[in-house]
């Protein structure tokens, strides 16, 4: 079919009245449109190459290398030019009559692209490629990969050790023998180099003694003749005397020579010498007197006689030890002065430091430093009982406790180790269980309650020699009154001066290593709740420490005594220790102590003096006369008698003027009879 030119049109009017003449949407067809059939379209187009490289591998086949032939890019599929033209946009506004016969369809556009040839087959190939690990995504990594071949690595067979005989056997191919000659020669080991180093230095040292032998003979032979030869050895030292016999008489030491005058080398400049001074020859050492060391001269060495005479001389004397008992150990310097800085008139800033100054410095000893913080804290600090009844106990720092003036045991504990550690002592605060205020002893035969080693704190400080002594700044300044749970402040200098031994009776450590005790011994909590007594001990009252009496003395133990034993009772106690005396360790004279009893089925009171003998304090009592059951049995200190201070009266002055004047006492120690 001729191609028709499509007609041209200049205004939109008449393209639409060409468009309403066709009348394409016409139900009515053409008989020539009936007679043909569209034809199918075509297949779609094959989809378009990945774009490559435009320079194509070489492959190496069997040796030969061919170039693979350049993929050409798809063209499109080819115009069919017997399709029918498209159809027009329908139109049903415009359309007039549908009876109205069509326009013939327009032709359509020829395609500008002609079909490519076919390609030739794909030769197969017995290259087998190893394909990659990965997958790749574009053809120059593909390329890349292919580069990496070569003829070499495609060609080559593995070699075999093994290969198959005519007969079928199999051949195995050993390696070439090894040539031992012709190898290289090993480098020399450590040992050899050793060895060599050590010839080469008796070799130097060979030619170094002929070098000194000709010099020696070369300046013996241009020496003059009216000098002496040299001697090549020096003389022998003498020989050893005989050892002498012991003798009674004592010789008198050699005296010492005196050492030769040092002579004077006069050392000039080298410019002054004409040519340089010639070394002088070394001597000719014999081998064989070189064998032994050389004799011990006699004249430093003392005689037998010298040696007795020394040893037959009296040896000083020790030194006297001055008696280091606490207990009776003078006090008074650290306690005066302990007694000169009142806590009101301290300064603001650093309040610990400066204690810790004028407190400690004037004292060398330890022992006195520690004296003198433990006496400060019953002149100034307070037991705080409304906070400790009152269950509001607050934690304070040692600078809070020093300006309040009150605390609890723990106060008082943690404000003396901060104190002593300024002053440079070793302190620590030792926490545990004390038999105090609210402690109830155990009845006979009760069980202990579970360890509870809690409720008090007291202090641990090392002093002279590197002791560790125990010490209760709380219970040293006083105590609590159980009638009215006021503080009374006494002093109470046993919490200081207390062994570890007896220390322990009243205070029990969480931490066994805290006990110090001097036998090496570790209480256990049963131990320390039982205590001596094996049930309620006696009750014992505060002034037994001003009075020097040792609490663990006391005797009877147990606080009950059976009026119906039918034996003789004693009771007694012993000072502090043998030193303690009360006119210088305690308040004054010595006191009195009275028994007081109740007679027969306690019917009559009556008042014994006790005896001593200066240590022990005794009283021997039948039971029966003790009192009746339910009464109780004390031991007295007289304190006043006609109204005159009773230290210093003896028990002969006690019975004159018993019943006669007014007396007064102190209770020392109490036992309930049952």
């Amino acid at each position: 079919m001729a191609d028709t030119e499509e007609p041209q049109f200049n205004t939109l009017a008449e393209r639409i009245a060409a468009l309403n003449k066709q009348k394409n949407f016409s139900s009515v067809s053409t008989p020539e449109a009936a007679r043909k059939k569209p034809k199918p379209p075509p297949p779609p187009g094959r989809p378009a190459a990945e774009t490559r490289s435009q320079t194509a591998p070489v492959v190496t086949v069997n040796g030969s290398a061919h170039e693979a032939a350049p993929q050409q890019p798809p063209r499109p599929g080819r115009a069919n030019a017997d399709a029918p033209p498209p159809l027009p946009r329908r139109n049903t506004q415009n359309a007039t009559s549908p009876d109205a016969s069509a326009p013939p369809p327009l032709p359509s556009r020829t395609g500008s692209f002609q079909a490519s040839p076919a390609l030739p087959p794909r030769r197969t190939s017995t290259i087998t490629v190893p394909k990659p690990s990965g997958r790749r995504n574009s053809a120059s990594s593909e390329a890349s990969m292919q580069s990496t071949m070569s003829s070499l690595s495609l060609t080559k067979t593995i070699s075999s050790t093994t290969s198959n005989g005519s007969n079928g056997t199999v051949v195995h191919k050993l390696p070439p023998v090894c040539d031992m000659n012709s190898l290289p020669p090993l480098p020399p080991t450590k040992r050899e180099l050793e060895a060599r180093a050590k010839e080469d230095a008796v070799a130097r040292e060979a030619a170094i003694r002929e070098n000194s032998v000709r010099m020696a003979a070369r300046q013996t032979v241009n020496q003059p003749a009216s000098q002496p030869a040299r001697p090549s050895l020096p003389p022998r030292l003498p020989s050893r005397p005989a050892k002498p016999q012991p003798s009674t008489s004592t010789e008198a030491l050699p005296k010492p020579t005196p050492r030769p005058t040092p002579v004077t080398v006069q050392i000039r400049g080298f410019g002054s010498l004409t040519e340089p001074p010639k070394m002088p020859a070394r001597p000719k050492i014999d081998a064989a007197a070189d064998d032994g060391p050389p004799p011990i001269p006699m004249a430093s060495r003392p005689s037998v006689a010298q040696i007795q005479a020394m040893s037959s001389r009296a040896s000083p004397a020790p030194p006297v030890v001055s008696n280091d008992c606490w207990v009776c150990r003078d006090w008074s310097g650290p306690d005066g002065v302990a007694a000169q800085y009142p806590r009101e008139q301290l300064p603001q800033h650093d309040v610990v430091g400066y204690l810790a100054r004028v407190l400690c410095d004037p004292f060398p000893s330890y022992n006195d430093k520690a004296r003198a913080i433990f006496t400060w804290f019953h002149h100034n600090i307070m037991y705080d009982t409304k906070a400790f009844f009152s269950g509001n106990i607050r934690g304070m720092t040692p600078e809070e406790t020093i300006r309040y003036g009150a605390a609890v045991c723990q106060g008082y504990a943690d404000t003396y180790k901060a104190i002593a550690n300024k002053a440079g002592l070793e302190c620590v605060v030792v926490g545990g269980h004390g038999k105090g205020y609210g402690y109830t002893p155990l009845k006979q035969g009760q069980r202990p309650p579970p360890p509870n080693a809690t409720g008090h704190a007291w202090n641990a400080v090392r002093v002279d020699g590197g002791v560790w002594r125990l010490l209760d700044a709380c219970w040293g300044a006083g105590h609590i009154c159980g009638a009215n749970n006021l503080f009374k402040k006494e002093f109470s200098p046993v919490q200081f001066t207390n062994s570890a031994e007896r220390f322990s009776r009243t205070h029990f450590p969480s931490d066994g290593r805290h006990q110090f005790r001097e036998d090496g011994r570790t209480i256990t909590w049963e131990e320390y709740i039982v205590g001596r007594s094996q049930g309620e001990p006696v009750e014992i009252f505060g002034n037994c420490g001003q009075e020097g009496i040792a609490e663990d003395t006391v005797e009877p133990a147990s606080k009950q005594i059976s009026v119906n034993s039918g034996q003789v009772v004693r009771f007694q106690f012993a000072q502090l220790c043998e030193h303690w005396k009360a006119e210088k360790h305690g308040l004054g004279k010595p006191s009195l102590f009275l028994l007081q009893i109740h007679g027969l089925d306690g019917r009559k009171d009556d008042f014994i003096p006790i005896e001593t003998d200066g240590y022990w304090h005794w009283a021997d009592v039948h039971a029966r006369d003790l009192g009746a059951p339910g009464q109780s049995v004390m031991v007295l200190q007289l304190t006043s008698m006609d109204g005159q201070d009773a230290r210093g009266v003896t028990a002969q002055q006690y019975l004159a003027k018993k019943g006669r004047v007014a007396m007064a006492w102190a209770y020392v120690a109490k036992w309930d009879l049952v």
